[in-house]
């Protein structure tokens, strides 16, 4: 089941991109952030209603808070910083670079998380680095 979500995922990051190329025209990247922003709020909240998991709030603990929180300024930068990028350069470059968070996520849980970084890892990560340079240069 994670590999369908994993796809939709996918397929809807793609969509998000080229919708969001087509509506930053002549607006603040800024702005715009904070547009996408507000309606992604309305449907994660919509979603908790929907399947009743409000009451759980009072369940996380101090620890899940924090990084929740860290999370959500790590993901508001990206965003802020990804529509920047998005609005002046081109989605087939800008795209391809932010991808390069697969990579970058890989090391970072090999070091925090202690994941296993195997021979595959390092390789897919080289091909994923080289895929990125060869669409960017």
């Amino acid at each position: 089941m994670w590999l369908i979500f994993a796809l939709l995922s996918a397929i809807f990051a793609a969509l998000t991109s080229i919708l969001a190329k087509v509506g930053i025209d002549g607006v603040n990247s800024n702005l715009a952030t904070a547009i996408r922003t507000v309606v992604v709020v309305a449907m994660a909240w919509g979603m908790v209603f929907l399947t009743n998991a409000q009451s759980g709030i009072a369940e996380i603990s101090k620890k899940s808070w924090i990084f929740l929180i860290l999370s959500g300024f790590a993901t508001g930068a990206s965003w802020l910083c990804y529509y920047k990028a998005l609005q002046v350069g081109e989605a087939s470059k800008v795209v391809p670079i932010d991808k390069l968070s697969v990579v970058i996520t890989l090391i970072l849980a090999f070091i925090f998380l202690h994941e296993e970084f195997t021979a595959k890892s390092l390789i897919g990560c080289m091909l994923i680095t080289a895929g990125t340079l060869i669409m960017v240069l």
